[in-house]
This record gives structure tokens, sequence and C-alpha cells, in this order.
């Protein structure tokens, strides 16, 4: 049994940045993909970033690619997400999602086969 919790969130000027973190109960770093995530108030969750853990290769949303970066670290039970030139439409419910994945599975912003999911943590990008 795998537990995200999220973390990072907050109220930010546009153009500026915020980390945000999801911490597993346990090691993810082999089989997992771990996803980042976004819901804003009316609209459907949408994929942002993801990662293999085990070797980190990753994919982006057209939406923020040059603007955040996912990353891991050393422990291999935490997740980052870097975002910078932050906008008004990045406000959302950012949400941390896992799944246990083959050997032969990359990266996905599809939300379907991720099954372990966080509480979430409001970003909220405004002047």
């Amino acid at each position: 049994q795998l537990q995200l919790v999220e973390s990072g969130g907050g109220l930010v000027q546009p153009g500026g940045s915020l980390r945000l973190s999801c911490v597993a109960s346990g090691s993810i770093l082999d089989y997992y993909i771990i996803g980042w995530f976004r819901q804003a108030p009316g609209k459907g969750r949408e994929g942002v970033s993801s990662i293999r853990m085990r070797n980190r290769s990753t994919k982006y949303a057209d939406s923020v690619k040059g603007r955040f970066t996912i990353s891991r670290d050393s422990a291999d039970n935490t997740v980052y997400l870097q975002m910078n030139d932050l906008k008004p439409e990045d406000t959302a419910v950012y949400v941390c999602g896992a799944f246990r994945a083959g050997i032969l599975v990359v990266p996905t912003l599809d939300a379907a086969p991720y099954n372990y999911w966080g509480q979430g943590t409001q970003v909220t990008v405004s002047s």
C-alpha cells in the first residue's frame, strides 16, 4: 500500500515560483511512475508532468514545458515539481499520483493507470 502526501502549494504572483513535494510512504524507486495532475474549478483533471523513478525519464504537458521541472531526490521516496514563471492559468489543486508500472511502461499524463493518489495542494497564481 502506497500513500502519497503533497505539500508546497500557496499563493504566488504571476511570474513567481513554487516547488511542490510528493512524499511516498515507502520506496518508489523500482517500478513506479509518479505524476503530477491538476484540476481547476469546472475543469477535468489535467496531467502536468510524470517521471519514471528508476531512470528519471520524464514527460511534460505542452502548457508547462520550459517552465516546470519534475525530479526525484536521493532518498527515492520524494518527487518534486519545480514551477517557474507561473501564470494565472496554472491555478489549480495539484495532486500527486502513482502507479506500479511494468518495465516497458513510460511516463504518462493519462490519469487512467494511476491508482494511488494524494489529497492535493492548492496553487493560486494571482496579482
